[in-house]
């Protein structure tokens, strides 16, 4: 397992530079080396703004980044987090927030750290997802499998395989990639080898390349404004030792109206990996890619951004600037469409 994240870390550090097709194109904004400066994180997976306006950013190595749009502070193992690697962010009605990391999961009031793992009943200590829905149910999504928490106890929930005709890895059969909840209260699950699950709170139902999805590698699942479900896969053979036989089906699907689309025309979201897409507080979508920077989808429009790394996870805060958790560090999109780098000296403003 730890030799497949390596593999997927290393697939997500390709360089944006195939050429663009039918899209409307944002370059990034130059950007000279300072001195006396560091990235954020070498990889910055998570992004997330609390109810109090402050910004934080999850890394693979360093622990959690929090900026007060004053100061940048780390919080890591020695202040009481169970491992620096911490890849989810979600704050509860309570006001807490509770990370996702290498070793269990972590309740934060602002001042100590509560910390949960598998000898507590948690699934799996490798975290991938934190999610908490509608009716205020915590879900876990790991690298095992599934749990729910009602902030005591753990409850294993199991998802039923369906059948495929893919080769399955071992190592991720039972990785949760994403959970997301759609304006029907139905529960999505992100399987990487079995492709997406719906639970209407009774039953599921799957969506595979048997149904029309470019992989059974999903990352990712968010719901438009219209209802339809975005899902972003991966190309499965990027895992294969063989790095001749690394190609394959992959990338951008849309299930609108029981059809699944798919947007060959667009250059990186076919054949190619789709890590995150992520709707922000306008109902607009940010779609990334690891060969052709970012897409903004509104208007029936794809527009792209320019981002010399690929991108892991969104947020637009709350003065309508897009950050980007990236492989090789922090980027923002600006309120003029500018992409900046931000490193530990900024800049915030």
């Amino acid at each position: 397992m730890k030799n497949l994240l390596l593999t997927l870390l290393t697939i997500l550090t390709i360089s944006c530079n195939s050429q663009l097709k039918k899209a409307e194109k944002v370059e990034i904004e130059n950007v000279k080396e300072q001195e006396n400066t560091s990235q954020i994180g070498q990889y910055v997976v998570e992004t997330f703004q609390d109810s109090k306006g402050n910004l934080w950013f999850g890394t693979l190595e360093k622990g959690v980044a929090k900026y007060d749009n004053n100061k940048l502070t780390y919080l890591t193992t020695k202040d009481g987090l169970p491992s620096n690697r911490i890849t989810n962010i979600i704050e509860d009605k309570e006001g807490n927030l509770w990370f996702g990391t290498g070793s269990g999961i972590s309740k934060f009031d602002g001042k100590t750290f509560t910390n949960y793992s598998e000898t507590d009943g948690l699934c799996s200590d490798m975290v991938s997802n934190l999610f908490i829905d509608s009716k205020g149910i915590f879900w876990i999504g790991t690298w095992s499998g599934v749990c729910k928490f009602d902030g005591t106890l753990f409850e294993e929930f199991l998802i039923p395989y369906p059948k495929i005709e893919t080769k399955i890895n071992p190592d991720t059969k039972d990785w949760i990639t994403s959970i997301a909840e759609d304006t029907k209260g139905n529960i999505w699950f992100g399987r990487d080898g079995y492709g997406a699950s719906k639970f209407d709170g009774n039953s599921f139902v799957h969506f595979t390349i048997k149904e029309g999805l470019n992989s059974n590698n999903v990352q990712s699942i968010a719901e438009d404004k219209e209802g339809n479900i975005w899902i972003g896969t991966r190309v499965a053979e990027k895992d294969n030792a063989n790095t001749e036989n690394r190609i394959g089906k992959g990338g951008l699907n849309k299930i609108e109206s029981n059809t699944i689309v798919h947007f060959s025309e667009i250059s990186g979201l076919s054949e190619n990996d789709v890590y995150t897409i992520y709707k922000d507080s306008s109902n607009q979508l940010w779609i990334s890619t690891t060969s052709n920077g970012v897409y903004n989808y509104k208007n029936n429009k794809f527009v792209n951004f320019e981002v010399p790394t690929s991108t892991m996870s969104f947020l637009k805060d709350r003065t309508g600037n897009i950050w980007l958790g990236c492989a090789g560090g922090l980027y923002k999109i600006d309120k003029q469409g500018k992409t900046i780098n931000v490193t530990t000296n900024g800049p915030w403003k």
